[in-house]
């Protein structure tokens, strides 16, 4: 039996959850936010991502209510939110610093807000109980926050946020104060919570390995314009600028000019004697057209000897080797001066690695390895 895809967006007849509608937000003369429209769907785990000061957290502080859009709308559940303070919004918020009250126990930081709403107390013992044992932290419920960890909590200030059973929760660099192998194994908790709630969760992050991996769908940012917006793997391998195949991830870059070949198929001359490389792409290129093409280090095949039968081949020399671990990317300078990436797995330990420093090597990729982009 096949598990159903969770796509809502590739549905005409899912209606958003989220409407941002031609939204310009201005702070005097600059502008933050730069006439954006973007849908976020019911149940998705939605990440916006890019570097500081690309306006990810103006559009979340505009979701939260803290701030309205200069210009344009934004809709939660059909209904215009610009006028609706941020206490009437169906939204609740999750700063990084966790803002827990130091002097409650995680039992009453977690029923601080239900009791606010004045909720019966049989039913906020129940809510509060159920928050508990979502989060894994019934046997903590008694402690102040200065006696657990910084991941615990993480999970404390998550179950506060969620006990209002809000539409919508916000994020905002949630893990940053957690060490990696902690972020890491908090990532996939707050995936598996969102999927028990299935409320609505926005991200807000510049860690792409966060992004790429809590979220259905990311939403890469520059300069107050969405780059991009898209699955995970469709933002990896098939990114629409030179922008977000540099920013996510790593990646060879090469400079060129493109010669149709037919069948969606390119020539593309780069360097000064060196041989036209080729690719395909479902984009229409021009003789002559400008064109940049991008390869991930894991689809470039590196050896020392000389490979038959690739569609592209190039010679160089072992600048640099990174060991990952797992993985070893080999820099290769070419006889033009640029540097190619090469990523190898290490099935071997690192004493029978075959190639190292100044090893003449070649190069090659497939046709379909690489992405060919406009700018």
């Amino acid at each position: 039996m096949s598990i159903p895809v969770f796509a809502p967006w590739e549905d005409p007849s899912n209606t958003p959850l989220i409407r941002f509608v031609d939204v310009t937000k201005r702070f005097g003369n600059f502008t933050a936010i730069n006439n954006l429209s973007l849908d976020i769907y019911e149940r998705e785990f939605f990440a916006l991502l890019g570097p500081s000061g690309c306006g990810k957290t103006t559009m979340m502080r505009m979701l939260a209510g803290f701030e309205t859009p200069t210009e344009g709308h934004i809709m939660l559940g059909g209904e215009d939110i610009d006028a609706v303070p941020p206490n009437k919004r169906a939204v609740n918020m999750m700063f990084q610093s966790y803002a827990l009250f130091p002097h409650l126990s995680i039992y009453d930081n977690i029923a601080f807000g239900l009791r606010r709403d004045r909720m019966p107390k049989d039913q906020m013992h129940a809510r509060v109980a159920e928050m508990l044992k979502l989060t894994r932290l019934e046997k903590f419920a008694q402690r102040k926050p200065h006696q657990i960890s910084g991941g615990q909590r993480q999970r404390v200030a998550l179950a506060r946020s969620l006990a209002k059973a809000p539409k919508l929760l916000l994020l905002d660099e949630p893990l940053g104060a957690l060490d990696k192998k902690l972020r890491e194994e908090t990532q996939f908790e707050l995936m598996d919570i969102q999927e028990s709630t299935g409320t609505t969760f926005v991200i807000v992050t510049h860690d792409q390995e966060e992004a790429m991996t809590v979220a259905s769908r990311v939403a890469v940012m520059d300069e107050g314009r969405l780059m991009q917006v898209a699955t995970p793997d469709r933002i990896y391998e098939y990114p629409e600028s030179v922008y977000v195949a540099d920013f996510i991830g790593d990646v060879n870059i090469i400079e060129g000019t493109a010669a149709p070949l037919g069948q969606d198929r390119y020539s593309i001359k780069w360097a000064d004697g060196q041989a036209p490389l080729t690719a395909t792409s479902p984009r229409v290129f021009s003789q002559g057209q400008a064109c940049h093409l991008a390869i991930r280090p894991e689809k470039v095949t590196i050896s020392t000897e000389k490979p038959q039968d690739v569609d592209n081949l190039v010679q160089g020399q072992v600048l640099d080797i990174a060991y990952l671990g797992n993985l070893s990317t080999y820099h290769v300078r070419l006889p033009s001066g640029t540097v190619i990436k090469a990523q190898t797995a290490n099935t071997r330990r690192i004493s029978r690695r075959t190639i190292t420093w100044e090893d003449t090597v070649w190069l090659s990729w497939t046709a379909t390895g690489g992405v060919l982009l406009a700018d």
